[in-house]
């Protein structure tokens, strides 16, 4: 059984500490030095929530993710990363501001874990299930090649007045992300029947316990998301 947990920023600097270190360690092991979401000043943040994906006997973090909030003390990563290519994008998180928005960010898993999921689907499925606690109605990515399915099939879509028809070269010149935005956390208009039963069921207890079905095999995975707010 693997946990999947969430927590606000503030309240729990040693489960940061460990995501910062995994974060950091998978990022040099592909040439990537400096990402605008792994960066420490989060730690801090009152509007930031964590997603950790642990060992229950070890304490292990083998992977995570985090929503940023617009209420919290600093801007979205998505701004700082691809503001300064295309400065329309602090237009499109002001105008989602009004009502509340964040953005899922930082999202890693570990070789332990690889393959099992949780490098996009369930940490993906936890942080859209946590908007409902936090306040935010929208939410925004910038997504890999590879999560980019992943986000769809929660109702994302691409922002293609951004960028090159929505994408930029980041976080290094040989690498592809796609700037996107779910528009609607409460009614997850435009996801897959699947991620809409488990979001909606997982707000209504958010501690409940699954066998997921992974690429590999079945994943047991204990979900505590009561973030006790």
């Amino acid at each position: 059984m693997l946990i999947l947990r969430a927590f606000k920023a503030v309240d729990d600097p040693e489960s940061c500490r460990k995501f910062l270190k995994g974060h950091g360690d998978i990022l040099s092991s592909i040439g990537v030095n400096k990402v605008t979401s792994n960066q420490e000043t989060w730690v801090s943040n009152p509007g930031t929530y964590v997603l950790v994906v642990e060992d229950p006997e070890t304490k292990e973090v083998l992977g995570g993710a985090r929503v940023d909030t617009s209420h919290g003390n600093t801007k979205l990563p998505i701004a700082a990363a691809t503001g300064y290519m295309d400065p329309k994008i602090h237009d499109f998180i002001a105008n989602e501001s009004e009502a509340g928005t964040g953005e899922i960010c930082g999202l890693w898993n570990s070789r332990k874990v690889a393959g099992l999921g949780f490098g996009s689907l369930f940490l993906t499925r936890a942080a859209v299930t946590i908007t409902s606690q936090i306040g935010v109605k929208s939410l925004f990515a910038l997504c890999a090649p590879y999560t980019v399915a992943t986000a769809e099939s929660f109702g994302y879509r691409t922002i293609k007045e951004l960028g090159n028809d929505g994408t930029f070269y980041y976080p290094k010149l040989d690498l592809l992300a796609t700037a996107m935005l779910l528009p609607d956390t409460g009614t997850i208009e435009g996801g897959s029947d699947l991620e809409k039963e488990r979001v909606f069921s997982l707000r209504q207890d958010p501690n409940q316990r699954f066998e997921e079905q992974s690429r590999r095999k079945m994943v047991d995975v204990q979900y505590q998301l009561d973030l006790n707010l």
